[in-house]
């Protein structure tokens, strides 16, 4: 029964209620962490200070020497900010090419093809002293379009393309130029990786299939292409990639994801198509660069700076080197940009299957065969682990479709590093992706299903940091029920945001886009583009600028005659309380900003999904509603259905399901795993990976729901007496082998093991026949 207006009105009500109480919340806890940094930075800076009395002579020595280091900092600092802009002029005049650290050469440029793309295959080149393997699977990075130039996958040593180059993997990495090619769009783009992945494969036909490696955008696109073509690439993973744009945190803390709400504020995807219009046709990706940095307005109007003036002697080179990548802005088409806001950053459609490739199949996430890695982090502010992955749950709906579809799909969380963290910091590369490289081999013998990656420390004998990984199983619903607090209620206004943006979109192509197309050239587009004012910022202060010109020389004086002061003295420690508490402030109204915002957000479309779209059948369900009776759904029953079809490779993981134990994974027991696999290949079935994955999930799911059924229809899958000794063979050399015994097989798995030999007609064979039988192998 639709909801009268009484209740709409009430519902709407409910809902600016919460929102109002919220945002009161979030503004108290706003204070009262303002509260706390003034009051340990004061604590931390003076009180010590105003401890130790001074004299009127030390206190003006100290004042002098500190003003003389300030005004030499200051030279320094301005100075270094001049490179910068010279670096920026640079890299310009070069073609902004991509910011490697690592010597590459081209395999394939994609402004050769048919249809051109503005994109090209490297292979990247190992340095001295790494010897590679090409029988060893290769890796095929793709790094985020989304407004900077390619390059921070391997931006340094250590890097995803470092600990991979170090583990003796061919690297190819997947590069675009600044300039799109005219009418490209991302399905050329889709199509043209498809051709990068053939081309890696012929390269290195005796090699596994290559995994791809998506960072943040990067991710959807590598999901994209697996999807496309999932019979040529292998395991995929994900680093901060948004997958589920609606979800979030709305949660008990503070405010921590306003990028969610950005689509819904800004009234939909009509702002990138007039952005692009005034660009003549072309997006410029600035507009992204400044999207994120205003998440962070301390650190980019003053954190940032300021450490660099702290630590003027020591910090630029690090400095110069992120801003050399952070400084170079790419452009989209307008096809492009439409696309991805219409279609990923408000219609959220990448996992429901209404997006399509250009062969018009629907891009269905549930055809990838591949084991799937997902890396998350709750410092995350971009890319939350809600959105990296709720679409698991959109996409699966239960733990049993996921076995069934033989899929493997790892998630790996960390604690507090922020998005950009994810990329570029050597400590998560050295720890984190070193990881995702040494045990993906062991990932693809994991049986189907959902599992949590935890990678434990501690010190070997030799002082070195050992890294211990572990996996754990879970069921979907669980991780999902535990990552969404309000079960996803919170992502319905969300529905009306993608309504409004429509008609905000269409209004906007019928009045205002003639108009704007009409006044737009290339020479204005390209005159809004220099004068962005993230590119004054630099070209500003470089050597263009006529007014500069005594910089360089100052700062070459000031160099040559450097004084340092004591930074322990009251000085010092004044100037860094006044940076805290500046900070402190900025903090304190970006906290303020986004609370503004989020309650704003949810007064707005709560209201009118309250009023407008609640009372429409199914819409008070939640997003991904889970099924009362997994049992019942058709994809289980078909399963139960064929419990006595089959033959011995249904039999044996059939056995496998029934034997093992259940609880986490160590690293160590899938690497003897795979070692045992190696030593009795004659006795185990010989299928292709994604083949046994998904006849292992269907055994589990018949082992789960009729464990009794299950042994007795054993014999049906193994009518020959041949395949019968098959099996009982290789399950007494099995239990006979000594890694299997350490492992300590418990007394309920030497009872099934029992139970299968009575109902297969065998009897514990004698040792004299196990010994024969291995000399014979």
């Amino acid at each position: 029964m639709s909801m009268d207006i009484a209740a709409r009105l009430a519902r709407s009500q409910d809902i600016s209620g919460k929102a109002k109480k919220l945002f009161e919340k979030r503004a108290r806890i706003a204070q009262e962490n303002l509260r706390e940094r003034v009051h340990k930075a004061w604590e931390k800076e003076m009180a010590g200070l105003t401890a130790r009395p001074l004299t009127p002579w030390s206190l003006w020595n100290a004042w002098y020497r500190y003003g003389v280091d300030a005004a030499q900092r200051s030279v320094l600092f301005w100075d270094t900010l001049r490179q910068r802009g010279n670096n920026y002029l640079e890299h310009l005049q070069q073609g902004q090419p991509p910011l490697l650290h690592f010597d590459h050469e081209t395999v394939l440029d994609g402004r050769t093809f048919e249809r051109p793309v503005n994109y090209a295959l490297l292979r990247i080149l190992p340095p001295p002293g790494v010897q590679l393997d090409p029988r060893l699977r290769p890796y095929m990075i793709l790094d985020p379009r989304a407004g900077h130039g390619p390059g921070i996958g391997g931006f340094k040593d250590d890097s995803q393309v470092g600990v991979a180059l170090r583990e003796g993997h061919p690297v190819y990495f997947v590069i675009f130029f600044r300039e799109p090619e005219p009418g490209q769009t991302l399905l050329d783009v889709c199509a043209a990786e498809q051709r990068f992945v053939r081309k890696v494969r012929e390269l290195h036909p005796d090699s596994p299939k290559p995994v791809l490696v998506g960072n943040c955008q990067g991710g959807w696109a590598a999901m994209m292409l697996a999807t496309s073509d999932p019979d040529a690439t292998g395991p995929v993973v994900i680093n901060g990639s948004p997958m589920s744009y609606w979800g979030g945190a709305w949660q008990e803390g503070e405010g921590d994801n306003p990028m969610r709400y950005a689509g819904g504020l800004l009234g939909g995807t009509w702002l990138a198509s007039f952005a692009s219009d005034l660009g003549n046709g072309v997006f410029d990706g600035a507009w992204l660069v400044q999207n994120f940095e205003s998440l962070n307005p301390a650190n980019t109007y003053w954190d940032k700076y300021y450490h660099l003036f702290a630590n003027i002697d020591t910090e630029p080179p690090r400095f110069l080197e992120f801003e050399r990548w952070w400084g170079g802005y790419f452009l989209m088409n307008r096809e492009e940009i439409e696309w991805i806001t219409r279609n990923l950053f408000v219609g959220n459609k990448l996992w429901s299957g209404e997006t399509r490739s250009g062969s018009g199949k629907a891009f269905d996430l549930r055809d990838i065969k591949s084991p799937i890695i997902l890396f998350a982090s709750l410092g995350d502010n971009i890319t939350p682990p809600q959105q990296a992955f709720n679409w698991v749950a959109d996409v699966y709906g239960s733990t049993e479709e996921i076995k069934a579809r033989g899929q493997v799909i790892v998630g790996l969380l960390h604690q507090d590093i922020g998005h950009l963290g994810i990329f570029v910091s050597g400590k998560v590369a050295r720890k984190e992706h070193a990881q995702i490289v040494e045990v993906l081999k062991s990932i693809e013998m994991l049986p189907p299903g959902l599992y949590g990656m935890s990678i434990g420390e501690r010190r070997g004998d030799d002082g070195r940091v050992e890294y211990a990984v572990e996996f754990h199983e879970h069921r979907l619903e669980e991780v999902s029920a535990r990552l969404n607090r309000l079960q996803r209620a919170d992502e319905k206004p969300f529905e009306t945001v993608a309504a409004l943006s429509e008609f905000n979109q269409r209004a906007y192509q019928i009045f205002a886009q003639p108009l704007v197309q009409a006044l737009s050239s290339e020479r204005s587009a390209k005159a809004l583009r220099e004068f962005h004012p993230l590119r004054v910022q630099h070209w500003a202060i470089s050597d263009r600028n006529p007014w500069l010109w005594w910089l360089r020389p100052a700062a070459a004086a000031v160099k040559a005659q450097r004084q340092t002061a004591d930074t322990d003295d009251q000085p010092h420690h004044s100037e860094k309380l006044a940076s805290e508490l500046i900070s402190a402030s900025l903090d304190y109204y970006r906290a303020m900003r986004d609370a503004l915002g989020e309650a704003l957000f949810f007064q707005t479309y709560g209201t009118l999904f309250a009023l407008y779209l609640a009372d429409r059948p199914g819409a008070e369900q939640p997003v991904a509603a889970a099924v009362a009776e997994p049992r019942e759904q058709p994809f289980i029953q078909e399963t139960l259905a064929a419990i006595g079809e089959g033959g011995y490779s249904e039999a044996f993981a059939r056995v496998a399901a029934l034997l093992t134990g259940k609880g986490d994974v160590p690293l160590s027991r899938l690497v003897a795993k795979q070692e045992i696999a190696r030593d009795y290949v004659d006795l185990l079935p010989t299928l292709p990976a994604e083949e046994w994955r998904r006849i292992r999930g269907e055994q589990e799911i018949i082992v789960s729901y009729e464990p009794e059924q299950a042994i007795a229809t054993l014999p049906a899958l193994l009518a020959e007496t041949e395949e019968r000794d098959r099996l009982l063979v290789l399950l007494e050399r099995l239990m006979a082998d000594e890694r299997v015994q350490r492992s300590k097989p418990t007394a309920e798995q030497q009872a099934m093991l029992e139970r299968i030999r009575d109902v297969l007609g065998g009897k514990p064979a004698p040792r004299q026949r196990i010994a024969a039988v291995k000399k014979k192998a």
